[in-house]
């Protein structure tokens, strides 16, 4: 089963929405950032010597790394991928002191959208050191479905929005459309709401393939293209329609200073040059700098 889109989904709101990651990172980390905190994007591509790997986010905040891996699958091999991805990560922004390195590692979680009984906690790595030290590298889990709708909204975990459905991919009916729908109302997060429901629309398009009526009826309401983001789309739609005006206005104002030009050539007894200045632009330019307009 192909699960791309969920990470297309996952990366969207990182990339174009960071700030979403803020209360995720406080509820797996007890940290207390606020929802504005500035935050800064590192690259997620990190080069080695077998290839390049992949990460689904990194983000520094102050002086603290945060990593977080969406998965949608309990993959048992998480946790050795997981130290391969820190380590990169510590690598590249390892700085020097000295004679001495100093590599710090980032604070990391994986988000799992679906999730067993055997599901950890913290997913563990046992590392044993060339001078006979052993150290246990640890990383935090989520689990999507140990979340309600209301604890979703109560924690501010918006970006676990657009996974919900994925909690009634056997189920989906009318009553979750509706819910959502009134959980993602008010004019005051008019745009953000709108992105959301076109991530979820995506997912949902995906998971209920087969049930057409359903999808069908979540899409009259949520509607629309997916992963270019609704109010980038709306934005995009007035920018060409300012741009369309303006060329009308450029136009029209064109035509009026032109006019304006050859009047005041004929008034000089120059209609000898009416021709040039209407067929060659550099000429036309020259003329109206002679005349200031």
């Amino acid at each position: 089963m192909n699960n791309t889109i969920f990470d297309d989904v996952f990366r969207t709101m990182i990339e174009k929405m960071p700030y979403l990651a803020v209360p995720l990172i406080n509820e797996v980390f007890h940290t207390s950032y606020p929802q504005d905190v500035p935050i800064i994007q590192l690259r997620n591509e990190h080069r080695q010597e077998n290839g390049e790997i992949i990460t689904d986010s990194c983000l520094k905040i102050g002086d603290k790394l945060y990593h977080i891996e969406c998965q949608s699958t309990d993959d048992t091999t998480m946790a050795i991928r997981m130290i391969e991805y820190d380590f990169s990560i510590a690598v590249e922004n390892a700085h020097k002191q000295g004679r001495r390195y100093r590599m710090d590692f980032p604070r990391s979680c994986v988000l799992y959208l679906r999730s067993g009984n055997n599901t950890p906690d913290f997913l563990g790595v046992e590392m044993a050191l060339a001078d006979g030290n052993i150290v246990l590298y640890q990383i935090s889990t989520i689990k999507l479905e140990t979340y309600t709708k209301d604890s979703i909204f109560e924690k501010n975990l918006l970006m676990l929005l657009p996974f919900y459905i994925m909690r009634y991919e056997k189920n989906i009916h009318e009553e979750i459309r509706t819910n959502l729908v009134k959980e993602l109302s008010g004019a005051d997060k008019a745009a953000l709401y709108m992105d959301l429901n076109k991530l979820i629309i995506k997912i949902a398009d995906y998971i209920c393939q087969s049930e057409e009526v359903v999808r069908k009826g979540i899409g009259d309401v949520m509607g629309g293209k997916v992963l270019e983001l609704e109010s980038e789309r709306l934005r995009a739609e007035g920018e060409k329609i300012g741009e369309i005006k303006g060329e009308i206005r450029g136009e029209a104002k064109g035509e009026e200073r032109l006019s304006i030009l050859i009047n005041r050539l004929i008034l000089d007894g120059r209609s000898a040059e009416i021709k040039s200045v209407v067929t060659n632009a550099e000429i036309r330019k020259q003329m109206y700098k002679e005349y200031g307009m």
